[in-house]
């Protein structure tokens, strides 16, 4: 039984460190000064050289702990759901707002042939069910990063981890996910997670992420929720 793994991303560049959080521990955010810094587009992650801002689309208001415990839970019951997926790996992470996200991993090895951006029959089934999962959760943006290892030049790197990411993308839309909620960017091998000088290490850092984060939507109904709830 795949276990979902507990994973948090600090939501600017200060630290690189990860810890637990609990969901009702959500909420304090950002406030507007640091959503300026972030702006409202979505940033690049923090590899293990904490590069970029985290995933997210700051909305440049503090968020409430009521408004993150009632994200947090529709992000648990999802997170849950996608841990079905047979060739992914399932993360819970923290966002730019503060507020609970998912990431789902998908080893290149799986999706692609070697130097190759075209989907395998096997992936399009995989991702298909993702998509079919991801049908009752519109109110979310999806961010998708394409990864490779350090063999060959940067030029070449940069060229094949956009063309995965887009060929997810591609494919996902085929399937039914509205494009506006989807962002895709190759980042070549600027983001290692392991030892790019043993083959192991190359072929965990060839891969796939896709990151699940509330939008607006979801975060202004979690806010008239939690309102709602502390009235009663």
């Amino acid at each position: 039984m795949k276990k979902i793994i507990l994973l948090s991303m600090i939501a600017l560049v200060l630290l690189p460190g990860c810890s637990t959080w609990s969901n009702t521990a959500k909420g304090t955010g950002i406030g507007s000064g640091a959503g300026a810094v972030v702006g409202a587009a979505i940033g690049a992650l923090i590899g293990k050289d904490a590069k970029g801002a985290a995933i997210g689309a700051a909305i440049g208001t503090a968020v409430g702990a009521g408004t993150g415990a009632i994200i947090g839970n529709q992000m648990d019951k999802k997170a849950a759901e996608l841990a079905a997926l047979e060739n992914a790996e399932i993360e819970k992470i923290t966002d730019v707002n503060g507020l609970e996200a998912i990431k789902v991993t998908f080893n290149s090895g799986i999706l692609f042939d070697t130097n190759k951006a075209a989907l395998s029959k096997a992936s399009k089934a995989e991702l298909k069910d993702f998509a079919t999962k991801m049908s009752d959760f519109k109110d979310t943006d999806i961010t998708i990063y394409g990864h490779t290892d350090n063999t060959g030049t940067a030029e070449v790197n940069e060229r094949l981890s956009q063309q995965r990411a887009e060929s997810v993308q591609k494919y996902l839309k085929e399937c039914g996910i509205a494009p506006e909620r989807m962002v895709a960017q190759g980042m070549s091998f600027t983001m290692p997670i392991a030892d790019n000088e043993t083959v192991e290490g190359r072929a965990a850092n060839r891969r796939v992420e896709i990151y699940i984060s509330a939008n607006e939507a979801m975060i202004k109904a979690a806010e008239e929720a939690a309102k709602a709830a502390s009235q009663n």
